[in-house]
């Protein structure tokens, strides 16, 4: 019997120094997934909590972990709002990250923890409100459609998708129709994804202007010069054909989870990336490229302080975007790819912008013929820009044409961002339609559906 008791004593011994290694292996060094995981967590809470005011424990359970991953799951956050900070991490504990709020530049995951050098980093503040009694889009009075087929539509939830959180439809230059998911509203910033790197070429495109870049330029990075990076054009970056190494895959731990949520400074990372392809034969769509670029365009800029203001000055005021916070990274390169926060209403002005040819109030801000060229069908696909934007609706990718054949004009071209973000913009109808929302893509959510709708009503 003494035996067995040493035995039993023995294992259970065993059982307590494995779980006390574990719990020290995912103390001292959690595995990447768990790092990203409360990166994630920590970056999206913060920017929702200092940028668009909503509840943290609302934004973790609606927005971080019902639509993710499972181990989101186990998250669990904490805002300090006077430090300006949150931290993220398995069961509060385990790979904890921390997210800093910046004055101008919203939120940046800080995984290396220099949290002090991260705050030093600050933009251009907002600018106020414009005046309540002008129309949109110079103020945001509005002088709504009485057409009850364009009020059908939008109250239509088949139409405007599962998680809808805001729509906007603008006709000849004004909002004619709008509507709110619960708990939002015209007011609230919301996150467009990768609608953000459209927003990030307009702004190459207004430092092109300035005549500090030209997208023929060619050794774009000093530690290309000795490779066959050299030979990669800003044109190829932009047309998403540099055929740099990068893997975009959401699921796991890839190259594009690694950038937004492990590195510290993401243009470093994706600058490292190796030639997979030939320059400008081959199409690969690449979060890293956005980032690239916005290290080109800020070095061109060269004064640090002003390259952190450009978006602002060069953008967003003139625009009247006044909402619109473009976040960046922990060293201060902004993340053009996937971080621009802005209300409905300004991302409805930015679409307008785009269909008006890059002109705002008679004033050209991007180059002559720049947007036209930005939805010029990029050399090697049918669907992408040379741009940064889509020439093809969602999930048509594989299917050129199939929108036209749903019912949209031929010159239909779109901004798309994860979860269900987009901009339609119409030149030939004078069209603009934003919808944004939390709708992930095994929903299987088209919104061209809706748009060709408002197409039909709005002729």
């Amino acid at each position: 019997m003494r035996i067995v008791v040493k035995i039993v004593k023995w294992l259970l011994g065993l059982v307590v120094l494995a779980i006390a290694a574990l719990f020290a292996w995912l103390y001292f060094a959690p595995p990447e997934l768990i790092r990203v995981g409360s990166g994630y967590s920590a970056k999206i809470v913060c920017s929702n909590v200092f940028i668009a005011g909503r509840d943290a424990d609302d934004v973790l359970a609606v927005d971080v972990q019902a639509p993710g991953h499972p181990l989101l799951r186990l998250m669990r956050v904490s805002v300090d709002k006077e430090k300006g900070t949150v931290s993220a991490g398995l069961f509060g504990v385990f790979g904890r990250t921390v997210a800093v709020a910046r004055d101008g530049l919203g939120c940046a995951a800080v995984p290396d923890g220099n949290i002090a050098a991260a705050k030093t980093i600050t933009g251009a503040a907002l600018t106020p409100a414009p005046p309540p009694e002008a129309l949109w889009p110079e103020g945001d009075r509005l002088d709504p459609s009485q057409n009850p087929e364009i009020a059908d539509i939008l109250d239509d939830a088949a139409l405007t998708g599962s998680g809808m959180r805001a729509v906007v439809a603008v006709k000849n230059g004004r909002i004619v129709a709008e509507r709110y998911g619960a708990g939002f509203s015209q007011k609230t910033p919301l996150l467009g994804w990768s609608m953000t790197k459209t927003v990030n070429a307009a702004i190459v495109g207004t430092v092109v202007k300035d005549g500090k870049m030209a997208v023929a330029n060619q050794g774009l990075f000093g530690s290309w010069k000795a490779d066959g990076r050299a030979a990669i054009s800003l044109a190829d970056m932009m047309a998403m054909s540099s055929g740099l190494e990068f893997n975009e895959d959401y699921g796991d731990v890839a190259d594009v989870t690694r950038m937004l949520y492990l590195e510290p400074d993401m243009a470093v990372f994706a600058e490292s990336k190796p030639l997979t392809g030939d320059v400008g034969k081959v199409f690969s769509y690449s979060s890293g490229t956005a980032v690239m670029l916005s290290r080109l365009w800020q070095d061109a800029i060269g004064d640090k302080d002003k390259a952190l203001a450009w978006p602002r000055v060069a953008l967003f005021n003139p625009l009247g975007m006044q909402s619109a916070v473009l976040e960046a990274d922990e060293h201060g390169t902004f993340v053009g790819s996937s971080y621009l926060y802005a209300t409905a209403r300004d991302w409805a002005r930015f679409g307008l912008f785009l269909l008006q040819d890059g002109v705002w109030n008679g004033k050209e801000i991007l180059p002559a013929g720049f947007v036209g060229w930005m939805r010029e069908q990029a050399p090697t696909t049918k669907v992408y820009g040379k741009g940064q934007l889509w020439i093809e609706a969602p999930g048509d990718e594989e299917s050129p044409g199939a929108g036209v054949a749903a019912g949209l004009p031929g010159d239909t071209y779109w901004m798309e961002g994860h979860d269900g973000q987009t901009v339609a913009i119409i030149p030939s109808e004078k069209l603009v339609v934003v919808r944004l929302g939390l709708t992930p893509a095994k929903l299987g959510y088209r919104p061209q559906t809706m748009v060709a709708a408002l197409v039909k009503a709005l002729h």
